[in-house]
């Protein structure tokens, strides 16, 4: 007589519960994909802010700009706007060094830090998040304090501090990434 191989439903069962057991543990680990490539994306920028600070300093120091506390790089003011050596934290500052793409892909909004050690009227800042949170934003104007505000309560942002002089000393920028709400 011939056998006939095959499983039989005794292992196809037990095939099918190991295989449920394997994906209950591992999908957890791949769910949160978007909230992964969010974080990437802002230290991404982090590293283009820093990058591009660098280098704007570097122009600034060549054109022996870097003591002064509010100029534009170049000839004339349609240079990149700078504080100290360093982009500004408005439109014609970072943003512009950044070339960034405001329209698509990033949410921008300027305003000022509301206590900063030695500072009376606080250091202009800018931040930045990601144009797929935007639906959580209702600012109507992104200049405005509320939107910038609006960015903050997101927790899903990066943060860059203009430089700024406490009494004789220059500080240089801060960038900063909140992340928890992504």
């Amino acid at each position: 007589m011939k056998r006939q191989g095959g499983f039989t439903l005794i292992e196809l069962v037990v095939v099918i519960v190991i295989l449920g057991i394997l994906a209950v543990t591992a999908a957890p680990r791949f769910l949160d994909l978007q909230g992964d490539g969010r974080k990437a994306a802002l230290h991404g920028l982090k590293g283009a802010i820093n990058g591009a600070s660098g280098i704007v300093f570097g122009k600034a120091a060549l054109e022996g700009k870097e003591q002064l506390p509010s100029t534009a790089l170049g000839d004339d003011s349609k240079g990149t706007r700078i504080a100290f050596g360093y982009p500004a934290a408005e439109e014609d500052g970072m943003t512009r060094a950044l070339m960034l793409d405001t329209d698509d892909e990033w949410s921008v909004a300027y305003g000022k830090a509301s206590q900063v050690r030695g500072v009376e009227n606080g250091t202009p800042q800018v931040v930045y998040t990601l144009k797929a949170l935007e639906p959580v934003l209702t600012g109507t104007s992104k200049v405005a304090g509320s939107y910038f505000e609006q960015i903050k309560t997101t927790h899903c942002y990066v943060e860059y501090s203009q430089a700024h002089r406490i009494s004789r000393e220059i500080i240089e920028p801060m960038v900063t990434v909140y992340h928890a709400g992504c």
